[in-house]
C-alpha cells in the first residue's frame, strides 16, 4: 500500500469499473533488461525498486534488442522479482539490410499492444532508445494512453563510438532526426542528466516538457566498504599493493587505455600500484594488447565480467576508482553511474573533466578531476591522492555525504509523480481503452 505523500497520484488514476482510486500502473519499455549486466539494466532496476515501494504497479516488457530473448523465443523471463515480458523476435534476410530498425521497431509495436490490452496501463514509459519511443507513442495513440519517453543518452552518438556510424553523416542525420521526432510527440520527457536536457532545449523541445531525473544510488546496498586483505587480494596477486580500479563495461569511450597509459608514470613514483580491471566488452581484446606492448601484465589484473552480487568483494579491493572517459559528444552530454557508486562507498574517485563527469564531481570535494585524453595528468592526480592522505580521507566523507542527500534511488524517483500527473492530465478528455 502506498504512503500518504503519494496519494495525490493514486487519487488522481480512478478505475471506471471499480469507481474506486487505485495506483497508477505504468508499463516500462527496456530495451534490455536483466540478467544482461549494465548501467542501463542497473539504472532500469532501480526504478522499478523505488516506483514499487512507492505503492506503484509497474509491468515491464524489453524490444527485441534484448538478444537472449529474441533468440530463444520466450514470451517473459522472471529477474530480479520481477516478471519481464519478452518480445520475440525471428530474424530474416531483411533484418541484415538498412530496414532492420523499422522490422524491430514492428515487433515492438505489436507486443506492447498486445501488452497494453492485457494489462490497462495509465502510462506507457518508453526508455531509451528512439526505437522503444515510437512504437510507444503509436500505441499511445491508437488506445488514449499518455506516453513519457526517458531519454538516457542519444542512439546517434552511441553508434559513433561503436563504430556505426559517424558524426555529421547521413546515418547520423536520420538517426537524430529520428529522436528528435519522439522528443517532440512524448507527452512528458525525462532525462538523467542536464547535458541531455540542454541539448533537448537546443532542439526546440519545451523545458517545461522535460524533467531530470538523475542517475542514483541505492545507499543502504552500497555501504562505505572495508579494505579486504587475503582471499580474493591474495588470489588475484595484490597483497600489499595500493590498487586502483575501474569496474564496469569496456567501451573505448570509457578511456581504459588512458589509464594503462598513465600507469608507467604512475609506477615510477608509486612501484606498489596496481591496475585492477574489473569487467569485459567491446575493447577487451585491444587492452590486452596494449597491456602486452607497454611491458605491463604483471601490473594490470583482468578478472573478466564477475556477478553483480560479487562486486562489493572487487570494491574491497581498491583505494580509489578512476574513470578517465575520452572527451566526445556521448561523454560530454552523458552522466555515468560508477561514480555515484564509489563515492557511496568512500571510495576516492579520479576521473576525467569531460561534462559527464562535471555534473556528478566537485573537484577537490567529492572527487579529482583531470585533463580528458591526458594520461600525464592522470598520473598527477593518482599520485596526489597516494601522497595525500588526508585529501583521501575528506574526499571519501565529503563523497559519501553528496551521495546520501543528493542522489538516492527515493529522491530521484520521486520526480516521476509530477511527470506521470503531467502526463495524465494532458490525456483528460480523450477516449478511455476499449
Amino acid at each position: 500500500m502506498a504512503d500518504a505523500k503519494n496519494s495525490t497520484l493514486i487519487r488522481s488514476v480512478s478505475d471506471d469499473r471499480l469507481q474506486q482510486p487505485r495506483p497508477v500502473k505504468i508499463l516500462h519499455l527496456f530495451d534490455h533488461s536483466l540478467p544482461l549486466q549494465t548501467g542501463y539494466t542497473f539504472r532500469s532496476m532501480a526504478i522499478l525498486r523505488a516506483q514499487r515501494a512507492r505503492g506503484w504497479h509497474t509491468v515491464q516488457l524489453t524490444t527485441p534488442r534484448h538478444v537472449d530473448a529474441a533468440a530463444s523465443g520466450a514470451a517473459s523471463e522472471e529477474v530480479g522479482g520481477f516478471t519481464f515480458w519478452r518480445t520475440p523476435f525471428q530474424a530474416s534476410a531483411l533484418a541484415r539490410t538498412p530496414l532492420w530498425p523499422f522490422l524491430e521497431m514492428h515487433a515492438t509495436r505489436e507486443r506492447l499492444h498486445e501488452l497494453a490490452l492485457q494489462e490497462r496501463p495509465d502510462i506507457l514509459h518508453a526508455h531509451s532508445p528512439s526505437l522503444n519511443a515510437h512504437p510507444a507513442i503509436q500505441v499511445g495513440r491508437e488506445l488514449g494512453i499518455p506516453v513519457v519517453y526517458e531519454v538516457r543518452g542519444f542512439w546517434e552518438d552511441a553508434a559513433v563510438d561503436h563504430g556505426s556510424t559517424q558524426e555529421g553523416g547521413l546515418r547520423y542525420r536520420l538517426t537524430r532526426w529520428h529522436e528528435t521526432q519522439a522528443l517532440r510527440q512524448a507527452d512528458q520527457v525525462t532525462t538523467i542528466c542536464d547535458g541531455l536536457r540542454q541539448e533537448m532545449t537546443r532542439r526546440g523541445i519545451a523545458a517545461d516538457r522535460i524533467t531530470l531525473i538523475p542517475n542514483a544510488v541505492d545507499v543502504d546496498r552500497f555501504q562505505p566498504v572495508q579494505r579486504a586483505e587475503g582471499g580474493l587480494r591474495d588470489s588475484l596477486g595484490l597483497a600489499g599493493k595500493w590498487v586502483l580500479g575501474f569496474c564496469g563495461s569496456f567501451y573505448a569511450y570509457e578511456g581504459i587505455d588512458v589509464m594503462l597509459r598513465a600507469l608507467p608514470q604512475v609506477l615510477q613514483r608509486i612501484p606498489e600500484a596496481r591496475l585492477l580491471l574489473v569487467g569485459g566488452g567491446p575493447a577487451e581484446a585491444d587492452l590486452r594488447a596494449l597491456v602486452a606492448e607497454l611491458g605491463l601484465q604483471d601490473k594490470v589484473v583482468f578478472t573478466g565480467r564477475v556477478p553483480n552480487a560479487a562486486i562489493h568483494d572487487y570494491y574491497a579491493l581498491i583505494d580509489a576508482l578512476v574513470f578517465a572517459r575520452k572527451r566526445m559528444r556521448l561523454t560530454e552530454l552523458v552522466t555515468p553511474l560508477k561514480p555515484l557508486e564509489a563515492m557511496a562507498q568512500c571510495l576516492p574517485v579520479v576521473a576525467s573533466d569531460v561534462g559527464g563527469h562535471r555534473e556528478l564531481i566537485d573537484d577537490g570535494r567529492t572527487g579529482l578531476l583531470f585533463a580528458a585524453d591526458d594520461a600525464a595528468a592522470l598520473a598527477e592526480r593518482i599520485v596526489q591522492l597516494h601522497d595525500a592522505p588526508e585529501l583521501a580521507d575528506r574526499l571519501r566523507a565529503q563523497g559519501r555525504a553528496f551521495v546520501t542527500a543528493e542522489r538516492t534511488w527515493t529522491r530521484s524517483v520521486e520526480a516521476y509523480e509530477g511527470v506521470y500527473s503531467r502526463a495524465l492530465a494532458a490525456h483528460r478528455g480523450q477516449p478511455a481503452m476499449a
